[in-house]
Order: structure tokens, then C-alpha cells, then sequence
């Protein structure tokens, strides 16, 4: 049977984002998987079970029936909701009814016309926004009724519709099963009720934990009613490589499990027939001070033991013998009878489908504390694009303040839609800060101490973002300064892309012009642009990174930047010709994720962060991913990329000015020369295996007829599909390389 994790919660810890999942809240307990949706948020996750009534649900109007039941049937079982909700940290359900004519709880002293049904079968008599016991709706909670006499809108019996909603947060009572409205029988008196899903935060058991700080150390439970079936599972984290991590005794029989050596995890018991042992044999260390997950399961049947996902280890029971595990002793967590404890951290310790509460008993035991640190280790490596792992006492964030990005993973690009003439201004100082800290703290980036702010210069830049656009030519980024110095990233009047630096110490600016593409094309495309010094690394899509070099006499410091300008350059002085004329009537089309340096203008824009102050928007900018770029595609390699092939100069996909030292043309060239041999190879190949298998019976296959040329089932689909390709245009051809 499938594995299932536990929860939302395990999922997210696995990397992954918000979407539909299986989760089985009692692990192999009896209440089986159900399907819900985890919705990642940055610092919460949320747990969410739909039902099958529709919003606005009309009651009343033309019958006129004294009760009204409406009935709610959830995609999972109570049982199995009540197992997310005795587990969650926080659990709501929306409710709302609206009113003409009928009340509600007949406030302030009579019997309630309308209630709810919640868990267990009670009924309710308090509304969303309200609690337990108190008959009120959230107005009057608030003290904000329509009518100050009553403590809910509706129960002002007025023939206008109202309206009674808010949240209900008393997780004991929930979900939802039933609403029973009454009040419906008079002419004219109808309702409208909405219920939403149920949605949960957090888990509590998943990070339930307790870290060994001895190796005498122990926890101890009441023992553990295994008799027949046994399932327990916990995660670990140690430096330590050996201890037990839990023992239950009988008379005879007993179970265990215990870390053997830094690569061993070992689960022995005994029912009766002598001692069994089963163990896992790690390729890796297990001590590295990252969490794995240990996995035990006895049956009449079968024993086995999991770690990680690693290959299940199965032991069959014997078909003879006593079958019952008899257990006289507590349960203990952690050194028992004398051996040698664990040392480090157990979490989510279920056993049979109950989780221990770790952290209540290791606050009243010595040597024992609740809770565990060091998350980051196992988890950061989901923080993605610069995001930093941060710590919290119940698991790890990932803070996307220093990147262009946001979500729980820093992988939500940020990005808008710029209409014509709209543009963007961030200041690289804001009038309250000296220039020089500024500068210091967010133009040079932290791990660069030779750089001292004084002289107000770059020597390095790195510049990130993607965009779409079907209009050319047009300004896409220009980055001024108080100097003539500025670097500008364009699209000229034939949709190609240059990147032009002045830097000083030149006649004309710097060009790099790549001309075998054109970006005017209304795809998204992603440009990666880092100078240090005289050197330019470029990165396109995904096409291998170019390098160019700036000419001898440029100067390589960027003095004195000012500010960076997005879809147009308003820039008092002096304005280079080219991008004067490209400036009107402006950029179209979409920015996402644009990164200078430590600086994030978009975001900054779009999110109230602490550089928001450095902004200034003429015009309204408008929150779209339509700029994000896809960069599921690895890099190619020279021989592979078709650019190569096509272009009038076989040399590298774009013909900059810095073909200098030839070795990129060399390296293009080899490429090509060892592409055509293994294709000449290949053919020969070919040849010879139809040669020899043509006289062996023929042997026909319906498939697709471009598929032999295809390197994949989709591919072979879209070569035989004369539709397919036809509604593919030249621009989009490359993202299916």
C-alpha cells in the first residue's frame, strides 16, 4: 500500500508547494488516507476539507415549512476530520446567512430560530464570529448591529436583506454537518446560508519533540497495548552513533529499537518465540545531525522496518508459535534499564496511530527538554534563489526579503505588467540616509570587504530579471548615476536585445548586441547579466552563458550610482541618443523578478517592504506573473544547441563584439566537429541493424511516423500532429527543444 505522509505540514517539509494531497492523519491506523488541499502560505500551512453544499444555498421563499435542514456531506469521513482538527494548532469555518425576514437567534432572550450541528451530533446556538455558549452573532460581539437592541442582524426582522457572518474558531465543535433554519413560515420571510470549507493550521503532533540532552536520559509512558499489531514511527536527529530510542518490556517478550552504530537502526521483539531482529543497513552516516524517519511494523503476519526511503526490511512471522506481544513494563523513550540512552532530538512519535506528547513530559523530567533546534540543517535546502532558512521553535521559514522573489520557498516570481508610458524609479538613497551607508549596505554586496563605500563606485554589478514584450524598441531596464556612467538594457527597433555600458574611458558606449533572436516575440525571456571588472558573463534563456570583455580603455568602475529606472528613463542632464529615441512612447509588456545587486525594485513596489520608500511609480503598476520565465530547461551544450546550426555564422548563438581571443569560436567549432561524427557514427549504426534485421521477419508497429527522429512519446506526438506544429510560430519553438 502506499505510503501517505501524515499531514500538510510533512508535505511542505518535503519542498512541496500548495496543491491537492493524500494525507492519512492516524498513520496505518484504521481511518484510512483522504484527500485534501494544502495551501503553503509563507509561515503557515493550511489544511483544507471541502463539503458539497453551495454557496448562498436559498432556504424558504415559497414553501412554507417551519424547519429547513441542510445537510453537509464532506469529502472525508468526521472521523478523519476530527483527527486534523484534535492534531491542528487552529481550525475555522466560515458561516453566513442572509436575511429577509427571518431571524436568526432571536435575540436578546428567546429560543434560537437557526442552528447548527457540529461534531459528535451537538447542536450550536452561537454564530461565526461569536463562541461557545454565548448566544450572539459577531455584531454584537462588536457592538456594530443594525439595531442596538438585538445581538444579530437578521434578528431585527427587517424586511430589507441582512446579513449575520464570521468565523467560527472552536475547533472542539467543528466541522459543520447540518444548519437548521427555522423562521421561514411567515410570507416573504426567506434566507440565503453559505458555509465554507474547514481549514486547519498547523500540526501539533508532527513537531511534537524532545531532545536527550544525557545519555541516561529517559521519557516513560504507560505501556504501550501492542498485543497483536504494533506501528510505530518517529523522526530522529543525533551526532551521537548509537543509543536506544525506546523499549517496552514484559515478563519474556519486549519490543525495542535502538540506533546500533552510525549506520544501523535495529527493531527486536520478542512474543514469545525468542528474539527477533531486523535491521537497516544505511549507505550514509545516520548521526549527521539531520532528521530521518524511522518506520516499525509488527503484525501476526510480518514484521518490517523503514528508514528514510530506504528499502524495507521484512521479516515473516513464523507459521507456529505464540503470536501475542504481552508487555508488563512502562514505555520509555530514550535510556532504559541502564543501557546507553540517545542522545539528540525524537519528534512525532506515533505509536498505533497515537502521538506521544513528548513535550509536556520532557518539561517536568530532567535531563530532557521540549522541543527541538536546528531545523535549517534538513530544510534549507528548500529555500530557494537566495532565500535564508530561519529557525523557529516549531520547525524552519525561508525569508525572501533579500531576493526578487517570495512564497513559502522564495519561488513565487514578483512581477507586473507595465502599460505604455508607465515607469519605475528606485532611488538608490532616500533623502534620510547618507549616501555612503546606503551604497555600502545594499549596492555592494556583504561578502565584498574590499570594497569600502567612500569612493561610491561599482567595480561588479549583477543584474537578474525576465520579461515579455511584443513591442520594440523600447527601454527595459536603465540603471543612471551622477556621473555620465549608466548601463542600459534595451530592445532595438528589430526586437533584439543589447546591453550597452558607459563606463568611461570610451568614445562610444559598449555594446552587446545579440542578433539571432528576436525578443519582441510576447514570450517570456530571462536575461542574466554580472560584470566584474573588465569581464561580462551573459546568460540568455536557457542558452550557455557568453563572456565578453570590455575594450582596454574602458574604465571598470560604475561611479556613483543614483537609480535604477524600469520602462523609461526620466533622468535629469544629459540622455544618450538611442535611448532618448527608444524612450517614447515606452515599454509595454511584462517585468518579473528584477534583481540589481541586493536590490529588489519590483518587489519593493509591490510589497510593502523597508525599501519602499525608495520608489517612485508614474502610473498604475499591476501585480502579473505574465514576465515569468519558465527555467525548466537545463542549459545546453554546445553541440546540442540547434542556434549553432541555424545561424548564418556557426559560432555561438549571439554575435557579440568580443569574439576576442577565439577560444569560444574554437570550442563551437570542436563541438561541431565531434556533433557530426557521432551523428555519422549513429547513422552507421543505423544502417547496419536494419542491414542484419532484414531478413528476420518484419516486424511493423503502429506508432507515431515521426517518432523515430523524436526524442521523447510528447515529441513523437507533436512531429506527427501536422495541427501541433502549425500552431506553434517560430518564437515558440525554442522552449520545446
Amino acid at each position: 500500500s502506499a505510503i501517505y505522509e501524515l499531514s500538510c505540514e510533512a508535505y511542505k517539509h518535503l519542498g512541496k508547494t500548495s496543491n491537492y494531497y493524500w494525507i492519512d492523519p492516524d498513520g496505518s491506523g484504521t481511518l484510512g488516507p483522504l484527500k485534501v488541499y494544502c495551501n503553503m502560505t509563507e509561515d503557515k500551512v493550511w489544511t483544507t476539507v471541502y463539503h458539497d453544499l453551495q454557496m448562498q444555498t436559498s432556504v424558504g421563499g415559497s414553501s412554507l415549512e417551519k424547519l429547513s435542514v441542510l445537510q453537509l456531506n464532506y469529502s472525508a469521513t468526521m472521523d478523519q476530520i476530527s483527527a486534523i482538527t484534535s492534531s491542528a494548532e487552529y481550525c475555522e469555518q466560515f458561516i453566513s446567512y442572509s436575511c429577509k425576514m427571518s431571524r436568526l437567534l432571536n435575540t436578546p432572550e428567546g429560543n434560537p430560530h437557526t442552528w447548527w450541528v457540529g461534531k459528535a451530533n451537538e447542536k450550536h446556538y452561537y454564530w461565526g464570529g461569536s463562541g461557545p455558549g454565548i448566544q450572539k452573532c459577531a455584531c454584537g460581539i462588536e457592538r456594530n448591529c443594525t439595531d442596538p437592541k438585538y445581538y444579530c442582524n437578521c434578528d431585527a426582522d427587517y424586511k430589507q436583506w441582512r446579513k449575520d457572518s464570521g468565523m467560527l474558531s472552536y475547533k472542539e465543535h467543528l466541522p459543520v454537518s447540518q444548519v437548521v433554519v427555522g423562521d421561514l413560515d411567515r410570507p416573504g420571510s426567506e434566507a440565503k446560508v453559505s458555509v465554507g470549507p474547514v481549514r486547519c493550521q498547523g500540526d501539533r503532533n508532527y513537531w511534537n519533540a524532545a531532545s536527550f540532552v544525557t545519555s541516561s536520559s529517559y521519557l516513560h509512558f504507560s505501556t504501550f497495548q501492542g498485543e497483536t499489531s504494533a506501528d510505530i514511527s518517529f523522526y530522529f536527529k543525533t551526532s551521537a552513533s548509537d543509543g536506544v530510542f525506546l523499549e517496552n518490556l514484559g515478563n519474556t517478550d519486549f519490543i525495542k529499537l535502538e540506533l546500533k552504530s552510525a549506520t544501523q537502526v535495529s527493531f527486536s521483539f520478542d512474543v514469545g518465540n525468542g528474539p527477533v531482529e531486523i535491521v537497516v543497513r544505511s549507505p550514509n552516516p545516520l548521526n549527521d545531525d539531520q532528521w530521518h524517519r524511522v518506520n516499525a511494523e509488527r503484525n501476526v503476519k510480518q514484521a518490517s522496518l523503514q528508514v528514510d526511503q530506504l528499502p524495507l526490511e521484512v521479516r515473516k512471522a513464523p507459521t507456529e508459535g505464540h503470536t501475542r506481544l504481552e508487555l508488563y513494563s512502562q514505555l520509555y523513550v530514550g535510556a532504559a534499564g541502564g543501557q546507553q540512552g540517545f542522545l539528540g532530538c525524537i519528534r512525532s512519535l506515533r505509536m498505533n496511530g497515537v502521538t506521544l506528547d513528548l513535550e509536556e513530559r520532557a518539561k517536568v523530567t530532567p535531563g530532557v527538554k521540549p522541543g527541538c533546534s536546528g531545523h535549517c540543517t534538513s530544510y534549507g535546502m528548500y529555500c530557494a534563489n537566495g532565500g535564508k532558512c530561519v529557525e523557529k521553535y516549531n520547525g524552519y521559514s525561508c525569508d525572501c526579503s533579500k531576493t526578487a522573489y517570495d512564497g513559502p520557498f522564495c519561488i513565487k516570481d514578483v512581477g507586473a505588467f507595465f502599460e505604455e508610458g508607465m515607469w519605475l524609479r528606485y532611488n538608490f538613497h532616500s533623502p534620510g540616509t547618507s549616501m555612503k551607508d546606503l551604497v555600502s549596505r545594499t549596492l555592494l554586496s556583504s561578502a565584498d570587504p574590499e570594497i569600502t563605500a567612500p569612493d561610491l563606485s561599482l567595480n561588479k554589478e549583477e543584474l537578474s530579471f525576465s520579461f515579455s514584450t511584443t513591442k520594440s524598441p523600447c527601454v527595459l531596464l536603465y540603471v543612471s548615476s551622477y556621473t555620465p556612467d549608466f548601463i542600459a538594457v534595451l530592445v532595438n527597433p528589430t526586437g533584439h536585445l543589447q546591453i550597452r555600458y558607459n563606463l568611461g574611458g570610451t568614445k562610444e558606449p559598449y555594446n552587446i548586441d545579440i542578433d539571432h533572436r528576436n525578443m519582441a516575440n510576447g514570450q517570456p525571456h530571462t536575461v542574466n547579466v554580472t560584470r566584474n571588472g573588465q569581464d561580462i558573463v551573459l546568460q540568455l534563456d536557457h542558452y550557455p552563458p557568453t563572456s565578453y570583455r570590455l575594450p582596454a580603455t574602458s574604465d571598470i568602475q560604475f561611479n556613483s550610482p543614483k537609480a535604477l529606472f524600469l520602462g523609461k528613463v526620466i533622468e535629469i542632464g544629459k540622455i544618450d541618443q538611442d535611448i532618448y529615441k527608444y524612450n517614447t512612447p515606452g515599454f509595454t509588456g511584462c517585468l518579473s523578478r528584477v534583481q540589481f545587486n541586493q536590490i529588489a525594485p519590483l518587489k519593493a513596489a509591490l510589497r510593502l517592504t523597508n525599501a519602499s520608500s525608495h520608489v517612485h511609480i508614474q502610473g498604475e503598476l499591476v501585480e502579473s506573473n505574465c514576465g515569468a520565465s519558465p527555467l525548466t530547461i537545463p542549459p545546453m551544450s554546445a553541440a546540442t544547441d540547434p542556434w549553432h546550426l541555424d545561424s548564418a555564422s556557426a559560432d555561438f548563438p549571439y554575435n557579440g563584439q568580443a569574439i576576442g581571443d577565439g577560444v569560444n569560436r574554437n570550442s563551437a567549432i570542436i563541438g561541431g566537429v565531434i556533433a557530426v561524427v557521432i551523428f555519422t557514427i549513429l547513422c552507421t549504426l543505423v544502417f547496419l541493424i536494419r542491414y542484419m534485421f532484414r531478413h528476420k521477419g518484419t516486424y511493423h508497429t503502429n506508432e507515431a511516423k515521426g517518432a523515430e527522429s523524436a526524442e521523447s512519446a510528447d515529441a513523437a506526438i507533436m512531429n506527427n500532429d501536422p495541427n501541433f506544429t502549425e500552431t506553434i510560430d517560430e518564437s515558440k519553438k525554442e522552449w520545446l527543444i
